[in-house]
């Protein structure tokens, strides 16, 4: 029997070349509210939904983004055109109703405000090796811009917890706590990391750690959590002083800012912060050995060019040098959620 030869297909490569539109779509529902207005009455219709979000295209524009919408799968459709009902899919209600405590539409809304603009720059990225957001208008770095303006700060915290919060749930719940008593999660943002170790560890008593401007962030967290006597935020910079010590040291996405030879100084802090036997845990989207399968990982390396210039992401193989060179004996990796990883060293 002949074997049957693969005929060529341009599918995948429109795919993704157009893939940008896809992005913008669902980045312009999440700036809208859209997903939100539609929760809070369960179903609405084309022309309750244009009215609400004060809209100026034709009737038939309008039709065309709600209907691609619920090509996606982002939203559910009864009727059609004039006559159609639209309500939110499982997953747009769990995760992009700006109301619920599980919305994740924070890293959504600094992709659409900043970083899908920044990304059009990509190839001079590419061709001069140097960031491509702010600081390329003349501002200062990424990090010193966001932590002076409050409300970008504010944006950049509900972005990473959004991005992370099904990471460190996963995390909470399949790393072995019961050996250690204290956690310490640097550069822990909005403190959500150590509020799930807290809350599905009960013993564990933890610390989030971050600089001055955040604390005030995470202490509204934790009151929310009503959790203040188990986790307390601290304040600090990671690079010019020691950590406080703890038998578990997280950094989610922190590594991944950084060049080698300042992850290297973050590890080896990290690594002085532990007793012996303790635990160092990095949470990122950890790049397969063979660099074959997590297009995110490495994409998410792309988006550090874009806003660090140096900063990248990594392997696990990449990992088990570093830390051996720091001095802890022994790695292993845990799966999380979608493309991410918890690779963890111990002391």
């Amino acid at each position: 029997m002949e074997k049957e030869t693969k005929q060529p297909s341009p599918e995948l490569i429109m795919q993704i070349g157009t893939g940008f539109w896809a992005s913008k779509i669902l980045l312009t529902a999440v700036n809208f509210q859209l997903f939100t207005h539609i929760s809070k009455t369960g179903s609405m219709s084309a022309k309750e939904i244009k009215s609400v979000l004060k809209l100026n295209c034709t009737d038939r524009h309008f039709f065309d983004f709600l209907d691609v919408l619920v090509s996606f799968g982002f939203l559910n459709r009864k009727g059609l055109l004039e006559n159609a009902e639209y309500s939110n899919s499982i997953d747009t209600d769990t995760f992009l109703d700006k109301g619920k405590p599980s919305y994740i539409g924070g890293i959504l809304e600094m992709m659409n405000n900043r970083l899908f603009g920044f990304w059009g720059s990509l190839d001079e990225a590419l061709t001069t090796g140097l960031a491509q957001n702010e600081v390329k208008g003349g501002g200062e770095p990424v990090f010193e811009t966001l932590y002076k303006n409050p409300v970008l700060l504010k944006e950049f915290v509900n972005a990473m917890t959004g991005m992370q919060v099904g990471n460190f749930m996963a995390l909470a719940q399949h790393f072995d706590f019961s050996n250690y008593n204290t956690f310490l999660d640097v550069g822990g943002s909005a403190g959500v990391l150590s509020l799930m170790v807290a809350k599905h560890n009960p013993h564990m008593i933890c610390t989030t750690f971050d600089l001055p401007p955040v604390e005030p962030i995470a202490n509204e967290t934790i009151q929310k959590f009503q959790l203040a006597d188990r986790v307390k935020a601290v304040s600090g910079d990671f690079f010019t002083g020691e950590l406080p010590k703890a038998d578990v040291v997280a950094m989610g996405n922190i590594l991944h800012d950084w060049d080698e030879e300042n992850k290297i100084k973050l590890i080896q802090k990290a690594y002085d912060a532990l007793p012996d036997g303790g635990a160092f845990i990095a949470i990122e989207a950890v790049i397969d050995n063979d660099r074959k399968q997590n297009a995110f990982g490495m994409m998410m390396s792309l988006n550090m060019l874009i806003e660090t210039a140096d900063g990248f992401d990594y392997t696990f193989d990449d990992f088990n040098k570093w830390t051996k060179q720091v001095g802890f004996k022994s790695t292993s990796i845990i799966a999380l959620t979608g493309p991410s990883s918890a690779v963890i060293a111990y002391k």
